[in-house]
């Protein structure tokens, strides 16, 4: 009973020791995975200027990556492979902004990171295209 009791403890130690780190290397890598999907949808946002001359509108957002707005007879998309909208590490839709507002060079491409508010550090820290 004495000998279970010391490997839980043991365990415990172990896991108090490793824990910390694991959760901070997962919160590195949905902020690594998100800036990747910004540069996806970056590039599908300039293949789409390519072909139409233009980035989409605020209201067309990031829809006209996957469906053609009305009176473009250049579309030539669904601009993303998997025909859908990614979401960011957290579930959460990508803000788009066009024109550029907040420091984007085009447009503003962002999620609000993990607590979907504005602001933040660590893991609710934004992640942007500027």
């Amino acid at each position: 009973m004495i000998e279970l009791l010391i490997v839980l403890a043991i365990i415990g130690m172990l896991a108090s020791l490793v824990g910390p780190r694991l959760i901070n290397s997962l919160s590195k890598s949905q902020t690594k995975t998100t800036y990747s999907q910004i540069e996806l949808l970056s590039t599908a946002l300039d293949s789409f200027r390519l072909d139409n001359g233009r980035f989409p509108t605020q209201q067309e957002g990031l829809g006209a990556l996957i469906t053609s707005p009305a009176g473009l007879i250049n579309w030539s998309g669904p601009y993303l492979r998997k025909k859908k909208l990614p979401k960011d590490a957290w579930g959460f839709d990508f803000n788009y902004n066009y024109p550029a507002s907040k420091g984007g060079l085009d447009f503003d491409l962002y999620s609000l990171g993990a607590d979907n508010i504005e602001g933040g550090e660590a893991e609710n820290a934004d992640v942007t295209n500027w």
